[in-house]
């Protein structure tokens, strides 16, 4: 699969959380040929389902979210715009950042912040909270408030292009390159008997209350779950102990949040397939939509499987193309190891 053009079409759309329509339904056309039955939940969120033919089978869901931090406007001021963040945005990021607002048509504008020449040194050596910043969308206080009214959403502008030979760039890389590995694993197996029935979830509201996971995995009833997020990838300015190598493989988790059915056969699937993995242990919540649907219904067997990523929650985060290639291919072999009985 491209990777690099599923993610320059998926990272191009704005859907932070709670709007995520138009990433939904671009999900929604990626799925239709390497599905059965392509839906949508009441929230938003979209499922794509492969059956393998046989009644009663036991349903495995393959968790990625669609929705991406952002913004959203609560007030006007000469013309400027008040705002609040949308999941986990960093304020050190926003100054002179532009965004995109999700009016009809959009509107572009810019974060605003005062130029070094008028900052004291001890501006400069700060970061402003949120609520002291303001979007200048270049229209009169009259047609600001007209154009774009209070509740409007708005996300980083931007899209997906390459960093090097080896890795891509972009905002909503998390996750929607997760998304993309889903894809990739559909096609890889388009042709091969499958002992479940798949369920892939392009989920909605992940950065804000995981509600589009929590609501899909109780109507799906899942037996077992492989969620599929970013974790924090390598830089020289992070711990080594708290991030994974880009290019070294895809991550697996292991804790509380994470089966040891499942961890343990990811792993020895791996293994299998020569395939180089990195652990991750997760002491309590993995921080992804694992947590909340192991505990759906009666229970589900879950598994966290994460791409590494830098820059996670920024304008313009980094994955590696071997690791989004090496994920989807682990987790293709994992679903056809799947039998049913085990």
């Amino acid at each position: 699969m491209n990777h690099e053009a599923i993610l320059g079409r998926l990272c191009a759309l704005s859907g932070p959380s709670g709007f995520e329509e138009r990433v939904s339904e671009a999900a929604a056309e990626l799925l239709r040929p390497l599905t059965d039955e392509v839906y949508a939940t009441r929230l938003g969120s979209v499922v794509g389902v492969r059956r393998c033919g046989r009644d009663n089978a036991s349903r495995l869901l393959l968790d990625a979210h669609l929705d991406e931090i952002g913004l959203i406007v609560i007030g006007h001021e000469e013309g400027f715009l008040r705002f609040a963040p949308l999941g986990g945005v960093d304020p050190r990021m926003l100054p002179d950042r532009e965004v995109v607002l999700l009016t009809d048509p959009p509107v572009h504008g810019v974060v605003a912040c005062l130029p070094p020449h008028v900052q004291t040194a001890d501006d400069m050596d700060k970061s402003l909270p949120i609520k002291d910043l303001y979007i200048d969308v270049g229209l009169s206080p009259e047609e600001a408030e007209r154009r774009i009214p209070i509740g409007t959403p708005a996300t980083y502008r931007g899209g997906c292009a390459p960093l090097g030979e080896d890795l891509l760039c972009g905002k909503a890389l998390d996750d929607r390159a997760g998304f993309a590995v889903l894809l990739d694993v559909l096609e890889r197996l388009k042709d091969t008997p499958l002992d479940v029935d798949l369920y892939v979830l392009g989920s909605t509201q992940e950065e804000t209350h995981s509600t589009g996971a929590i609501t899909a995995a109780y109507e799906i009833a899942p037996r077992m779950c492989v969620a599929v997020d970013v974790t924090h990838g390598d830089s020289p300015d992070a711990s080594k102990h708290e991030t994974f190598q880009l290019g070294g493989g895809p991550v697996i988790g292991v804790g509380p949040n994470c089966a040891a059915s499942m961890s343990g056969r990811m792993k020895a699937v791996a293994k299998q397939i020569e395939l180089p993995v990195q652990i991750e242990v997760m002491s309590g919540s993995s921080g992804t939509n694992a947590w909340p649907v192991q505990v759906s219904r009666e229970g589900v067997a879950t598994a966290v499987l994460s791409i590494p990523e830098r820059y996670m929650h920024t304008p313009l985060e980094v994955v590696s193309r071997q690791d989004l290639e090496d994920t989807a291919r682990l987790l293709a072999a994992f679903v056809c190891a799947i039998k049913e009985g085990t």
